[in-house]
């Protein structure tokens, strides 16, 4: 009897583990169906479904959540799986939902990103492991922040050190097997070199509602423009400063009244605001890369929860 109910408790608990399975490539009639087909031969049960077909590009994009409430085998659906991603010329994942991203911070004296992270990851708001910060500045300058036993590691970039010290960022990248990166306010603009490794897998906070007021002095430029607005911008790392593909925006209407000092704090918050709604995206499979765009398969929840 014991024995009947460990079984029966196990496979309730299969059951309940979703998966994502996340693609890309040219868009060809029968890819959802062969899809669906494929999920439910292995008695997957699909939660969630979204896809987007681009006229422009020809490309096509998908994501779906899906259970095996019949406590089917996901290796086994994964190897099933290849040779339908292979004759599409796929980009594709599948991977437990709950799996945790390994994700590395980095960041300068602007820290107000940093610690908002660091909040939502101690409340499991976002469903990461952080292996590491990095810092162009030491750990002294950052003594109000908490961050408990994580690896501290202190790498100044001057001209003449810069690409030895990118070269020690993609050694901590690859010794601490790190599958997303977070500017979290980090001045040193990537080299092409170390944006190119980072590609897809790095994420940038620009306190701008790009593509107005690139560049690293936005707010001053606010009160002299008179704008209405105020946003921000996460984006992945591209080798052009501030072009690479939007993930999140979000802005707040401001005034003639506001001073220099509270458009910063507003756009403090919002910057904050919109790193972690594109981190929540980019951990939960919801963003694909297209040239320069990414698709976004928003979650309006999801949105809500990260104010």
């Amino acid at each position: 009897m014991s024995n009947q109910i460990s079984s029966a408790v196990c496979k309730q608990s299969k059951s309940a583990e979703q998966y994502i399975v996340v693609l890309s490539c040219l868009s060809q009639p029968g890819i959802v169906s062969k899809v669906g087909a494929m999920l439910y031969q292995h008695g997957g049960n699909i939660l969630e479904a979204h896809q987007f077909d681009d006229k422009g590009t020809g490309s096509f994009f998908m994501r779906m959540v899906f259970n095996l409430p019949e406590g089917g085998d996901l290796e086994t659906l994964i190897a099933d799986f290849r040779p339908i991603a292979e004759s599409h010329d796929m980009r594709w994942e599948i991977r437990p939902r709950n799996e945790r991203m390994r994700v590395l911070l980095m960041v300068s004296r602007r820290d107000h990103c940093l610690a908002d992270l660091l909040r939502r990851w101690r409340m499991d708001e976002l469903k990461m492991d952080i292996v590491g910060i990095v810092s162009n500045h030491p750990r002294s300058a950052f003594d109000y922040v908490n961050f408990a036993d994580l690896p501290f590691h202190h790498l100044p970039v001057t001209r003449e050190c810069k690409s030895t010290q990118e070269a020690r960022i993609k050694e901590i990248i690859s010794e601490s097997r790190v599958e997303l990166v977070i500017l979290a306010g980090y001045t040193p603009i990537p080299s092409e070199d170390l944006a190119s490794f980072l590609w897809g897998r790095c994420i940038n906070i620009h306190h701008s509602f790009l593509p107005a007021f690139n560049g690293a002095k936005s707010q001053p430029q606010t009160p002299i423009r008179g704008v209405k607005f105020i946003g921000a911008t996460a984006h992945y790392v591209t080798g052009e400063l501030d072009e690479g593909p939007v993930i999140e925006q979000d802005v707040e209407r401001v005034g003639h009244q506001d001073s220099l000092e509270e458009l910063v704090r507003k756009a403090r918050t919002i910057e904050s605001r919109v790193l972690a709604r594109a981190v929540a995206s980019h951990l939960d499979g919801r963003t694909l890369i297209s040239g320069a765009t990414a698709v976004v398969f928003r979650d309006e929840r999801l949105i809500l929860d990260l104010q």
